[in-house]
């Protein structure tokens, strides 16, 4: 079983969520960028970390734009359940930019990454990565992997939506270089569902889209389960992160 949430923001409530108590041992919560978690490297992070990766349930992540890429980056590079992670502690895992995994007996494409919108308030190091934009390298091992698979996958799980659907859900024309990389992907391969982080909405657009913020999403069902306990923190953290 594998449920999909959107930013957590460094908000451990969200695993708090009484929908969360069906999963176990082999099953999964993948959350779509902006896990948040590994930011300052505080004693009081580490122990978060720590208490995450102790859940019964694996606890896994893409990238987003909040994210401390030069503590992530610390962590060791593994392979599990068929692509690269990075092992933060215990069950609790990076899903590596390009990768395609076996979780929970369907195949997921993870494809971490953003682009931050507005930098200019931003400083380099401190509260924003350069990193957070894929390299050609990684987009290129994406397409490979994704071939690999016979160009076919039951979930796509990113940060950034592919373009068509942040046109639809922001009727803005503006596209990133990872928006379109991710059309790109959307016109060659067959999959069930796409879940994407970036635009802080619980939204489905039929038949196999779904923009995850605060709700939880059971993969294999519709509908969106909103988190409102930590709804007004995870605003709070979203300005501050930009």
């Amino acid at each position: 079983m594998i449920y999909i949430t959107g930013d957590t923001h460094a908000d451990f409530s969200r695993f708090k969520d009484p929908a969360l108590r069906k999963l176990r041992k082999n099953d999964a919560l993948i959350i779509c960028g902006d896990f948040g978690f590994i930011w300052d490297g505080s004693p009081k992070e580490k122990k978060l970390l720590k208490k995450i990766g102790k859940l019964r349930y694996n606890v896994l992540f893409v990238e987003g734009s909040h994210e401390n890429y030069d503590l992530l980056e610390q962590y060791e590079i593994s392979e599990w359940c068929g692509g690269k992670t990075r092992l933060i502690s215990g069950r609790l895992r990076q899903l590596m930019r390009g990768q395609v995994f076996e979780i929970a007996e369907k195949t997921v494409f993870a494809f971490g990454g953003g682009q931050t919108d507005d930098v200019y308030d931003l400083s380099e190091g401190s509260n924003w990565w350069r990193r957070e934009v894929p390299a050609d390298e990684e987009l290129e091992e994406g397409l490979k992997n994704l071939e690999k698979a016979d160009n076919k996958v039951d979930f796509i799980v990113t940060y950034e939506p592919p373009s068509k659907m942040r046109e639809f859900l922001t009727a803005s024309t503006e596209r990133n270089r990872i928006n379109t990389y991710l059309s790109e992907i959307f016109e060659k391969i067959e999959f069930g569902k796409w879940f994407f982080g970036k635009l802080h909405i619980n939204k489905f657009v039929p038949t196999k889209y779904y923009a995850v913020y605060d709700g939880i999403v059971p993969a294999d069902n519709t509908k969106i389960k909103k988190n409102k306990k930590s709804k007004k923190k995870q605003d709070e953290r979203s300005k501050k992160s930009g």
